[in-house]
């Protein structure tokens, strides 16, 4: 991603994004250290109203971050932590039976919020997974026949660990198709550790995350997903994106390729990254810098290649390396 300073000549429009994103990399950057690229991804999903989930190691704040991130904006957060014995009635409500006028009252569970962490999401079995599918694709929750709809902003960060099976779900691919980014996050370099260790000698408790503070309200994010639907991008580009993502399901390699939401997404994904480097115009290098974290989650490797070592990054690599870049 490029850094971002005041610069007179971008459009007022695009300098309110480019002012809010520096202010919430600052922000996130108090208590982070690194982790630049998942700060930018997770800008990019608030920006396009798409949800994330971030799949990592235990240990490298994925969590912390998404908490974080949910400070700088002004709205609410809830936190579900996810376990073998959660229930759907747990995430979304249930029905509440009013002695006094003898009717069923529904209680609103804690999805009903603007920013909904969900800790370890594959903790939880299948059918507390599936209550999340409605409200992630249409934002809202239907439940004894009545409709309730989702407040503005509605935004899922969802994290888990890859690592560790015993005890977890592995998430269906519909439900992964939910998700606008996968975003794979790994150990930290040696340089960011040991700034790591400097930042909290001090701080055991980690007292500096109470000095992160929200930068953006919601009328500004409303305001901020408007320009970035009007970022302009050539019919070419859109070709381009199409012959990518139409390439995952006629490759040798693959069992199963990426749907049409996979391309909507890389488009979406696209503008906001374009928006956020202070341009109205999409370029190849934003497709490029979401193509992978939007279609890691939306492909499956055929056994043999799976057994051969292969991954579905290696995949998509040779994928767009296969294809014309428009100029």
């Amino acid at each position: 991603m490029e850094e971002n300073v005041f610069n007179p000549e971008i459009s007022p429009e695009l300098q309110q994004i480019t002012v809010s994103v520096n202010a919430i990399r600052s922000e996130l950057h108090k208590v982070i250290i690194g982790q630049s690229k998942l700060i930018d991804l997770l800008i990019a999903g608030i920006f396009s109203g798409g949800h994330i989930l971030i799949e990592g190691v235990p240990g490298i704040a994925k969590t912390l971050t998404a908490k974080l991130l949910a400070k700088t904006i002004a709205t609410e957060f809830s936190r579900i932590q996810f376990t073998p014995d959660l229930m759907p009635t747990d995430v979304l409500g249930t029905s509440v039976f009013n002695q006094k006028t003898a009717e069923f009252n529904f209680k609103k569970g804690p999805i009903f919020s603007n920013i909904v962490l969900i800790d370890e999401i594959n903790r939880s079995p299948a059918k507390t997974q599936a209550a999340l599918l409605e409200v992630m694709e249409e934002l809202k929750v239907t439940m004894d026949g009545e409709t309730y709809a989702m407040g503005f902003p509605f935004f899922v960060i969802a994290t888990q660990n890859p690592i560790e099976q015993e005890g977890t779900y592995k998430l269906p691919e519909a439900q992964l198709d939910r998700f606008l980014f996968r975003i794979k996050i790994s150990y930290p370099e040696l340089e960011e550790e040991k700034q790591i260790l400097y930042r909290f000698k001090e701080d055991f408790t980690n007292r500096q995350k109470d000095s992160v503070n929200a930068v953006m309200s919601m009328e500004q994010l409303k305001v901020c997903r408007e320009i970035v639907e009007k970022i302009h991008i050539k019919d070419e580009l859109l070709d381009y994106i199409a012959n990518i993502v139409f390439k995952t399901r006629n490759h040798g390699d693959l069992f199963l390729g990426a749907s049409p939401r996979a391309s909507l997404n890389i488009m979406k994904a696209s503008k906001a990254i374009a928006a956020m480097n202070g341009r109205n115009f999409v370029t190849p290098d934003d497709i490029h810098f979401v193509a992978y974290p939007v279609l890691n989650h939306r492909i499956i490797l055929t056994p043999d290649k799976e057994l051969e070592g292969y991954d579905s990054e290696s995949v998509i690599k040779s994928i767009i390396e296969t294809i014309d870049v428009p100029r």
